[in-house]
């Protein structure tokens, strides 16, 4: 997948607190029928992680992608809002769209509200990626590079490749063509504690791993993904068994 086209995931964030607008930009307090689209399903694949929907919308065909869950050809179901990825190649069914709309939700009402983001995607809070602090406790060397001190001196490593060995504490996998891994080392505070990795080595929760590579700085994906820190596209280097 080219690296330009950033954005898939997967998912589209659906965080719609207060005053919202409708399609023709008038201010609305509360999301209308109008804002949503209908779609009839026409064909349904259950991926691991995602439900893929054939439908027909305004008599156009399209294909949708969503957190798995039960959806019935003949079905008539409406979402909010979709985020359209080109020539994406889902490994889960080992199948390549020319187009495909993630979508946060699919309901059977129109009227339905657009709850926060969940699933797929890293989960996102008011456009800040949030995951939990976890129990971790590493042993590291005398002089070995601490999750806390990524983050203390983020400017330097944003300019220098460098190793940092962590617990994965969570995993998404192949959204937008990577692994989404967020590592702990038990250091950190003040929410600066997990360090994300998109990378192409798959890794599961409770291993401890070493990565390589450069952060990347307020990193927006859009969509109301926004990374302060982010090292994009590491390089295992070590993985071990569970720590956690």
């Amino acid at each position: 997948m080219k690296t330009s086209k950033i954005l898939m995931i997967l998912a589209v964030a659906g965080m719609f607190l207060g005053c919202v607008r409708n399609k023709n930009g008038a201010p609305a307090q509360t999301q209308s029928e109008s804002a949503f689209n209908m779609i009839k399903v026409s064909e349904v694949i259950q991926g691991g992680s995602y439900t893929y929907i054939s439908a027909t919308e305004n008599g156009i065909a399209k294909w949708i992608a969503v957190a798995k869950q039960d959806v019935n050809p003949g079905e008539v179901l409406y979402y909010y809002d979709a985020l359209p990825m080109e020539n994406f190649h889902s490994k889960e069914i080992d199948k390549t769209f020319d187009v495909i709309y993630f979508v946060n939700k699919i309901t059977k009402t129109p009227g339905a509200q657009q709850p926060a983001m969940s699933g797929g995607m890293p989960s996102s809070h008011q456009g800040k990626v949030a995951v939990s602090d976890a129990e971790v406790e590493i042993s590291k060397a005398d002089g070995e590079l601490k999750i806390a001190d990524v983050f203390a001196n983020k400017a330097d490593y944003s300019s220098k490749e460098f190793e940092i060995r962590g617990a994965v504490v969570k995993v998404n996998e192949q959204v937008m063509g990577k692994n989404w891994v967020h590592i702990q080392d038990g250091t950190g505070t003040g929410g600066n504690f997990d360090l994300t990795i998109t990378t192409q080595a798959d890794v599961k929760v409770g291993e401890v791993v070493t990565f390589k590579g450069k952060l990347t700085l307020e990193k927006d994906f859009g969509a109301g993904y926004f990374y302060d820190v982010i090292m994009e596209d590491g390089s295992l280097v070590e993985k071990q068994g569970a720590a956690i």
